[in-house]
Parts: structure tokens; C-alpha cells; sequence
């Protein structure tokens, strides 16, 4: 259309919702929908979403696309997709969802996983030989809390055998997005990773390890095909067309799950130049040139969208998700907080109000001292049992000390995490990137910068940052730019430099807070070894 460029129509599927925006070649948005999308907590570690929902909601969030930028959306020539990671989904031969989506909170494979994985001599019940194999070929291992594929469809296998004996491929959120967009069951590079079946020792080429496939314990035929993140998979289906008001003729790009995108959107394409993104969970990323593995940090170099590249992940389970539990499950009814409602794409409501209360609370919380282990960790230790916590509450404190509190406890957490960072880099990470929706907090921010001590550059957009990435690795797939492009138009909107006279607070704060960790981790064991 005369005066509107091509569109990519960038779907960005979190935990918390389905969101969709439109994306030009250049990065520019226009128009943004989303709607929210419940997560079912269950007992025994449960956690799931209906993958129906999602695809109803995509409909939503394109018809508002429709009537609010009209020509935008009828300049949509490609569809590309960011999901969230690590979801499992068994689909019948038609492509029906045979089970809801498993999600990454789940844990209720681990046990699966030690039958399938278990051996002697063995770490943690795995087999050591396997890790061996797993760490030379993937670069990683699975997750011994059960949160990925690996364990998810091995207690489809084990716990519903009939749906396993119905099921023709398991797929990953992102997969399970495309087959809806294309009838096509293909995997990308990324979201097949953590089924642990790959050999990714060439970037260039990812494929099916025949050995890591024949010991998984899943049939081979119940994989699907792996495709590059950039990979033209298809056109729009009949049916998808129809669904989402567009022509049959826009093509589909694979897209990519959630981190690997973010790093796109961040901007963040050299190598060694890190991303700090603040979503539900949390985690550090950057592009590297090699594959490498930390197995006691629990960080890796893993297959991204970039082409010959690899990208370091350090994944913090639970960010935002601390200041949910505190907005929905500590406010009361009448506290302005509520009133401030979620977070939303011009406003940040409800950090507007965070940033308010945090005012007055000097450094440190007033000694208040925060654990955000809502729902066990990742990274740098991998350990289901741990929980959050309070500590050194006394007479004199307030919410708005709790509240600092949170914000400080998930930054302390990230210093943990960034010191495994820096010897993965081999060097100080000394300016990094913000985004996701924790960003839009200006003490959220100045406090990540003070407690790292470094410079932190935030994205001028920070809610949008997957739906940017997946709209540049679509434009990326369709010919518009190059990766090599992105970075010239990135675009930050400040600077959070260290202030000197927190620094000492922080030593001694984060201090504490590693002994907390040692102290209790083998009591959060004793607690929880049997409520996951």
C-alpha cells in the first residue's frame, strides 16, 4: 500500500497473555492488543494453559490490530511469532491438542525423568554418562526440577498412556503457534532444545542426535522437523487466513521462543553484548561466537536465531512475578495499587505507583531483606525446593519496605547470577541493556544499577521488546534487512548509572543474601520435597 511499508504482524505469546503488534522493517511499532490468558496452578507442581485460549485470544488481538490501524494491517505480508519456552503440548494426527499446554512452571516429570535418565554412577539420580553426552552435545542437560520437555513428555508417556499412544508429535508453544498458522509440525532450533535430543555442535547445521533420540524414551516419529528461526515455513492455512482476517498469501516465518527474540529486539546482536530482561521469569543473554556450557551456574550458549552464532542464557525463574504475587495476593482491596490496575503499554500503571511508594525507602529496604524464590530456581542454582521469604521484618516496617524489599531482592538475585555471567564472557560486563515490562520502573532500574554496579541502558520500548524481535526476525526471514542492520536501529531512552554511595550498602546487603541461601536451602528442602 502507497505510504505504509510492509508489515510484519509480530505475535508475542507470555505466560500472562497473548500481545500482537505490527512491525515495520526499521523496528517501528504500530499499534499494540493484548489479552490476558490464566495459568492454572495445580497440585503435585502442576502448572498448564489452554492452547485453545491462546488461539482465540490471537483472533482478539488482531481484530483490535484491524480496527484501530486498518492499513497497517492490510500492509501485512508476513507472520512471525515469540513464544515462551519449554511448553509441551501432544497434538493428534490432525493437529487437536491432545492435552492442555504443559508450561514451563511444570514439575511434575521430574520423577519421569529420573526413571528414564537414572543410572550408575549417577548425580542427583541421572546418570553420569548421559550428562557427559548431553553437555558435549547440547550444551546442556535437562532440568532436574522437570520444567522442560524432556520431563513433560515423558509423563505424558508414563502418566497418560492413552494420550501418549494418540499422540503424533509433541510440540513446543512456538510449534504448536505455527502448526495453528500453517498446518505445518515443524520445531526451530531453539524450542526443540530443551527436549535434549540435538547435537548443536555445528550452529550452522542443529539437528537430531541419533543417539540422544534412540535414549530419550520418546518415539522418533513423535518429534517433529527441525527449521531455521528465519525459515519461511509456510503460508497462512485456509483456516488461520480466515481466523485472522488476512490473505492466505502472507507468509509465515518460524519466529523464536521468548529469549532468543528478546536478544533480537534488545538490539544486542554483537557478540558478548548482554540483554537484562524483566518479564514474569528473568534472565541475562548475549551472543556469543562458540558453544559453551557452565553446569554448576547453570548457564549456556545454546542455538539462536542468528545464523553460525550461539546465545548465553541465564534464566531467574521468578522477576516480575514477585511484584504480581505482591500486587494480587498482599493488597488489599482499596489499596491504590489495585486501582492502578496492569500494566499496559502506554502507561505502566501499576510501576507508576511502585515508583511512588519507593520514594522515601532508603537502600537496603530499611533492612529488610527479600528472597523471589516463588517457585524454585534456575539459575545460577537449580534447586525446585527454594522459596521465597522475608527477612528482618521488625515493628517499624512498612509496605513500602517490603516493596524496595522485592525490587532489591530479585536484583540481588540477578548479581548473583551476573558474576556466572562474567566468567562465561570471560569479562566484566560493565553496561547492559533493560528491557521487558519490569523496565518501565524507573527505581527498578536505578536499583538493578546500583546493586550490579554498572551502567544500564534501557530500551526506549521495553514492553514490546519480543514483538520486536520476532518482527525483525520475520523481516530478517522475508528479505527486508539483515541482523547485521539491527543495532543501528535500536533506540534507548536513558542512561541509570551506579551511584557510589549505595555501593557499600549493596556489598554488605548482598552478602547476607548469599549466607540466606546457604543457610536455608537445605531447610526449603525438607519443607518442600514432597509440594512441588
Amino acid at each position: 500500500m502507497a505510504g505504509v511499508p510492509p508489515q510484519v504482524l509480530a505475535i508475542d505469546l507470555g505466560t500472562s497473555g497473548m500481545k500482537a503488534a505490527l512491525v515495520a522493517a526499521d523496528g517501528t511499532i504500530t499499534g499494540w492488543a493484548e489479552r490476558p490468558v490464566p495459568l492454572q496452578v495445580l497440585p503435585g507442581g502442576g502448572a498448564e494453559q489452554d492452547p485453545v485460549a491462546w488461539w482465540d485470544a490471537l483472533r482478539e488481538v488482531v481484530a483490535d490490530l484491524g480496527r484501530d490501524h486498518p492499513e497497517h494491517l492490510r500492509a501485512v505480508t508476513t507472520v512471525c511469532s515469540s513464544t515462551q519456552g519449554e511448553g509441551t503440548i501432544a497434538v493428534d494426527a490432525d493437529g487437536n491438542p491432545l492435552t492442555q499446554c504443559i508450561s514451563w512452571l511444570d514439575m511434575r516429570g521430574a520423577a519421569n525423568l529420573r526413571r528414564q535418565f537414572g543410572g550408575f554412577p549417577a548425580y542427583d539420580g541421572i546418570s553420569v554418562r548421559r550428562i557427559v553426552r548431553w553437555l558435549r552435545l547440547t550444551g546442556g542437560m535437562p532440568s532436574l526440577t522437570g520444567k522442560d520437555p524432556a520431563a513433560h513428555m515423558l509423563y505424558v508417556r508414563d502418566e497418560m498412556p492413552g494420550v501418549y499412544d494418540r499422540t503424533a508429535k509433541f510440540l513446543n508453544v512456538l510449534d504448536w503457534i505455527n502448526l495453528r498458522l500453517t498446518g505445518h509440525t515443524v520445531a526451530t532450533v531453539d524450542s526443540i532444545l530443551t527436549s535434549w535430543v540435538t547435537d548443536n555442535r555445528d550452529a550452522a547445521r542443529i539437528r537430531y542426535s541419533e543417539a540422544l533420540v534412540a535414549g530419550c524414551g520418546i518415539d522418533r516419529d513423535k518429534l517433529p522437523t527441525i527449521v531455521a528461526c528465519t525459515d519461511v515455513i509456510g503460508t497462512l492455512s485456509r483456516d488461520a487466513a480466515a481466523h485472522l482476517g488476512l490473505p492466505e498469501s502472507v507468509q509465515v516465518v518460524a519466529g523464536a521462543i521468548d529469549n532468543t527474540a528478546a536478544a533480537i529486539g534488545a538490539g544486542t546482536i554483537e557478540d558478548n553484548k548482554p540483554h537484562l530482561y524483566l518479564g514474569t521469569s528473568s534472565w541475562i543473554a548475549a551472543h556469543v561466537a562458540r558453544k559453551k556450557t557452565d553446569p554448576v551456574a547453570q548457564i549456556a550458549a545454546v542455538p539462536c536465531a542468528i545464523p553460525g552464532r550461539y546465545l548465553m542464557t541465564a534464566l531467574q525463574a521468578t522477576a516480575g512475578a514477585n511484584l504480581t504475587w505482591l500486587r494480587d495476593k498482599v493488597v488489599e482491596y482499596d489499596d491504590p495499587l489495585v486501582g492502578a490496575g496492569h500494566v499496559t503499554r502506554d502507561e505502566g500503571s501499576i510501576y507508576d505507583a511502585f515508583d511512588l511508594m519507593l520514594r522515601n525507602v532508603p537502600p537496603g529496604a530499611n533492612g529488610v531483606l527479600y528472597t523471589p524464590w516463588l517457585y524454585g530456581e534456575r539459575a545460577p542454582v537449580d534447586d525446585p525446593h527454594l522459596r521465597a521469604g522475608f527477612f528482618n521484618i521488625s515493628l517499624h516496617t512498612n509496605r513500602s519496605d517490603l516493596l524496595r524489599a522485592v525490587f532489591e531482592g530479585v536484583a540481588l538475585n540477578t548479581r548473583w547470577l551476573a558474576k556466572a555471567v562474567d566468567r562465561f564472557l570471560g569479562a566484566p560486563v560493565t553496561s547492559m541493556v533493560i528491557t521487558g515490562g519490569g523496565a518501565q520502573s524507573d527505581a527498578w532500574c536505578q536499583i538493578f544499577a546500583d546493586v550490579l554496579g554498572i551502567q544500564i541502558r534501557r530500551d526506549a520500548k521495553p514492553v514490546a521488546v519480543n514483538a520486536r524481535g520476532a518482527g525483525w526476525i520475520g523481516a530478517v526471514g522475508a528479505g527486508h534487512i539483515t541482523f547485521a542492520e539491527i543495532p543501528g536501529l535500536m533506540r534507548q531512552d536513558h542512561l541509570f548509572e551506579p551511584n557510589p554511595a549505595n555501593r557499600a550498602t549493596y556489598d554488605e546487603v548482598f552478602d547476607v543474601y548469599k549466607d540466606l541461601h546457604r543457610r536455608l536451602s537445605p531447610i526449603y528442602k525438607r519443607l518442600n520435597r514432597s509440594r512441588r
